[in-house]
């Protein structure tokens, strides 16, 4: 990149330094920045817990940002685009859909270091935007259709430890917090004073070090290897199971390679890659500032949140019916998630069905519904304008599904029955690309009613007398 490339995406040169390379990697600090953040606290196994629940709930959001900008997306030259820019605007979209797969490969390993230290999975979080004090207040989670604004946001969130950069238009900190001081010490975990997710995960990686330092790894890695989500099931190269600190510090490695780049280069980390996308639109804009690559959407919901103020509801009926389906497909995505981590009982191949579901859904699914939703009206109280999914969260304890038998159930019944939700809705105008999806829901329904019937049977056979 040149200097006035540089310059015209970041607004100022960064400096740069680099670590000493024979440095330990939980005291490298720091790879890519300008200088070394605080340390986290970190004496107990919940001040861990804690962390790694923030970690999870941040590559949760983030991976639900890059989605909302992916779906805002336009389709098709008749929305505005000439054939040239719908290129390049597909071009950014595979982009956006690596780096949405990476962050699904880092919810994953955050969630194999959380298993393997006991604690439970987790997939819940506030729902958006995230603009209070669930995190440090410089940490701000919220959709944005994909422009300047949420590419300078994502470069934001996604920057090297240490390089000083400002968040986007509308991103301000909320004021100061009060982090956990290591001269108070508490039973209850608390907030801690990071401030990139780099910075989060050195601080969980030193944390882990100083807690094996004090009870042995034995002491800290008690969680159960079946609950380890593996290459051989997921098929990521880099999901390795975490059963130790050296194989912790590889997945936390692997994350913080991917989100901020490997040491002294980002420019193939997430980083780079927003880097890249922005350098790019800028041009386009400058070439024709009428260009706009993204639908008129904003986020909007089914029902008020108990944890967000300020939201826009949906007015238009069948908006209000297709968005109602996307939730209920992210929810049994995140359902499906927490049967594979908490698992007992299960067979090799029915953990491969959950895990595929998972894939299938996240591929197939999501990735044609999402912009189904973004081409449907709010309502008339905004014209013009185009429903964003808001991935809401409605109860964060349904996720969890403990008892084997009535979890396959469970999830059987919910995802034909949107399977028959998504084929009445094909009926209606404009939306007969959910006739292909029901059949996708049908299937992987009918995928776990093969388990279920193949166990009844098994046992069946058992009980029945010779």
């Amino acid at each position: 990149m040149s200097v006035a490339v540089f310059q015209r995406v970041f607004g100022r040169l960064p400096e740069s330094r680099r670590p000493d390379d024979n440095a330990p990697m939980a005291t490298r600090r720091p790879p890519n920045g300008q200088a070394p953040e605080p340390p986290l606290r970190v004496e107990s196994r919940e001040e861990l817990v804690y962390l790694l629940g923030e970690a999870c709930e941040l590559e949760h959001g983030l991976l639900c940002e890059y989605l909302y900008a992916q779906f805002s997306l336009k389709r098709s030259v008749a929305e505005g685009v000439t054939s040239e820019q719908l290129a390049r605007i597909k071009a950014w979209e595979t982009t956006l859909i690596d780096v949405v797969k990476q962050e699904m490969l880092h919810l994953a390993l955050a969630t194999n270091i959380l298993t393997a230290i006991g604690a439970a999975p987790h997939f819940e979080r506030p729902n958006f935007p995230i603009l209070s004090r669930w995190y440090p207040p410089d940490v701000q989670i919220a959709l944005v259709p994909f422009g300047e604004r949420a590419l300078r946001h994502f470069m934001y969130l996604e920057r090297p430890e240490g390089m000083a950069l400002e968040d986007a238009e509308g991103f301000a900190a909320l004021g100061k917090m009060h982090p956990l001081r290591n001269d108070d010490p508490q039973l209850t975990a608390g907030p801690e004073e990071w401030h990139t997710v780099g910075h989060l995960y050195r601080g969980i990686e030193a944390g882990l070090a100083h807690l094996v330092d004090r009870h042995g790894e034995a002491g800290v890695f008690i969680g159960p290897l079946k609950a380890q989500a593996t290459t051989q099931v997921f098929e990521w190269p880099q999901l390795t199971a975490v059963t130790d600190l050296a194989s912790a510090s590889r997945a936390i490695e692997v994350i913080v390679e991917q989100g901020e780049g490997a040491r002294g280069d980002w420019v193939n980390s997430h980083f780079g890659k927003f880097v890249g996308i922005l350098e790019d639109y800028l041009a386009e804009r400058a070439a024709d500032p009428s260009f706009e690559p993204a639908r008129p959407v904003m986020p909007v919901y089914l029902r008020e949140p108990p944890d967000v103020e300020a939201i826009t509801l949906i007015e238009d009926a069948l908006t209000r019916r297709v968005a109602d389906l996307f939730n209920a497909v992210y929810e049994v995505i995140l359902q499906l998630q927490s049967r594979y981590f908490v698992h007992e009982g299960e067979t090799p191949q029915e953990l491969e069905t959950l895990a595929k579901t998972v894939k299938h859904l996240m591929n197939w699914v999501m990735r044609s519904l999402g912009p189904v939703l973004t081409s449907l009206p709010v309502g008339p109280q905004f014209p013009g304008r185009t429903a964003g999914p808001a991935f809401e969260i409605v109860r964060p304890a349904f996720f969890m599904l403990p008892h084997r038998e009535a979890a396959w159930k469970i999830l059987r019944e919910r995802l034909a029955t949107l399977s028959g939700v998504a084929a009445e809705l094909a009926d209606a105008p404009g939306l007969g690309a959910l006739k292909a999806l029901s059949g996708n829901l049908d299937g992987f329904a009918r995928d776990l009613g093969g388990h279920l019937d193949a166990r009844a049977a098994q046992a069946s056979a058992i009980v029945t007398p010779t």
